[in-house]
């Protein structure tokens, strides 16, 4: 799976209710509409900024810490957030953007700028920021989750195999 898109960044310790705020995920159950909302608390932008090309969110440590809802990486997946790139993620929110859907990297992200175009290859482990040349390897993901990806998460997984299907 290959993703090219334009690079959004953020800093460290970016928590669930900064991906989509407290005031929003208690009112709406419709992610299309709450997704004009994603990250407004510290892009108000970020939104209309991001579609309809596409983006990749970039960001430092501890992506995705706090509550254990859904909603954040759904919230993301609806804005057109095509990937998120960090140096870390909290697990709780890792697990839920995989069953989503939402294909997530760990890597060093500091040589990564704000608007660098990035082709993204998952399969291959690598990162290549086509605005400074440069390639960044990454572990890949154990190939569950990369089938998970592939099949747009775990509830589509189930619908097109009619359970877990991981081959042998």
């Amino acid at each position: 799976m290959s993703i090219r898109a334009k690079a959004f960044k953020f800093g460290d310790d970016i928590n669930t209710d900064y991906i989509i705020s407290g005031r929003y995920k208690f009112k709406s159950n419709d992610m299309n509409d709450m997704a004009h909302h994603a990250m407004e608390e510290l892009d108000p932008h970020y939104y209309e900024r991001v579609t309809p090309e596409g983006g990749i969110l970039v960001a430092g440590t501890n992506f995705g810490c706090g509550s254990s809802r859904e909603q954040a990486p759904l919230v993301l997946i609806h804005s057109n957030t095509r990937a998120v790139l960090a140096k870390t993620f909290a697990r709780i929110f890792f697990r839920n953007a995989i069953n989503t859907g939402l294909p997530l990297v760990e890597i060093d992200t500091d040589r990564i700028g704000e608007g660098d175009e990035l082709e993204l290859d998952l399969e291959a482990g690598v990162v290549h920021n086509l605005t400074s040349g440069e390639d960044l390897p990454f572990a890949p993901l154990p190939s569950v989750m990369a089938t998970l990806l592939a099949d747009g998460g775990l509830a589509e997984h189930f619908r097109r195999h009619g359970g877990f299907a991981f081959g042998a």
